[in-house]
């Protein structure tokens, strides 16, 4: 039998380079590590710089290092995992996949079908690589078992993600990926785990954030994220 490692890698996690994120990439590093995590992936809004800073560094935290980026499609929300580069944002959801694939990367739709948080409509999904299948940011179970049995329906591979917006909530949800040919996890990439997202062999770990603080996020989020248009619809002289 050829050797193979497990690895768990919670691919959905906002830094202070979000909008509605709160922490340095440093802090989550160093929280993942302690944890027991191989590997997370930065993806903030839009924005890719502290994702690729944080897979830089990586590695000084005994962890696989893999940018990405939670980009905004014309049809929603999506998680591009291991590219380098951030997707043009607001194009149409095939057109972005298909940059995502060309970059190298795997094309995630985080909580679908949830309106109130960009997530993709059931009838807009028409290919992706991934469903996130467990988000733990989720306010009840439901949304969750919806997403699995689309993905299931549809023969889409499923992840689990924290989609944790401070240090103390990473790795409430993740995924463990069976990485064949290799004895341990010093011999793993990104390419290896970014191939294994896509391959669908995987087992889903999570629990939901608290509800009271899950409210508090959503609440919290949405001003920030309205003062942030707001304010970048103004003349540069009235921002001060």
């Amino acid at each position: 039998m050829p050797p193979e490692v497990t690895i768990s890698i919670d691919p959905h996690v906002h830094s202070e380079g979000s909008y509605d994120g709160h922490e340095p990439v440093e802090l989550l590093l160093a929280q993942a590590s302690d944890i027991g995590l191989d590997s997370i992936v930065v993806t903030d809004h839009d924005t890719i710089d502290e994702s690729l800073r944080a897979a830089e560094l990586a590695p000084e935290y005994g962890l696989v290092g893999i940018p990405g980026v939670e980009v905004s499609t014309a049809a929603g929300h999506l998680l591009a995992i291991g590219v380098e580069e951030r997707p043009e944002p607001h194009r149409p959801l095939a057109e972005t996949v298909a940059s995502i694939r060309d970059a190298g990367g795997v094309a995630i739709v985080p909580h679908p079908f949830q309106r109130t948080r960009h997530g993709i409509r059931k009838g807009r999904i028409s290919d992706c690589d991934a469903i996130e299948v467990y988000n733990a940011w989720i306010f009840t179970g439901y949304r969750n078992r919806r997403a699995r049995q689309f993905a299931v329906r549809n023969d889409y591979p499923g992840v689990a993600a924290s989609d944790a917006h401070s240090s103390k909530y990473l790795g409430r949800a993740y995924t463990e990926l069976t990485i064949e040919g290799a004895s341990s996890t010093a011999e793993i990439d990104r390419d290896r785990i970014v191939a294994a997202l896509a391959d669908g062999d995987a087992e889903i770990h999570g629990r939901r954030q608290p509800f009271r603080r899950s409210v508090r996020h959503y609440a919290w989020g949405a001003g920030r994220k309205v003062g942030h248009g707001v304010a970048a619809s103004m003349p540069s002289f009235a921002r001060f």
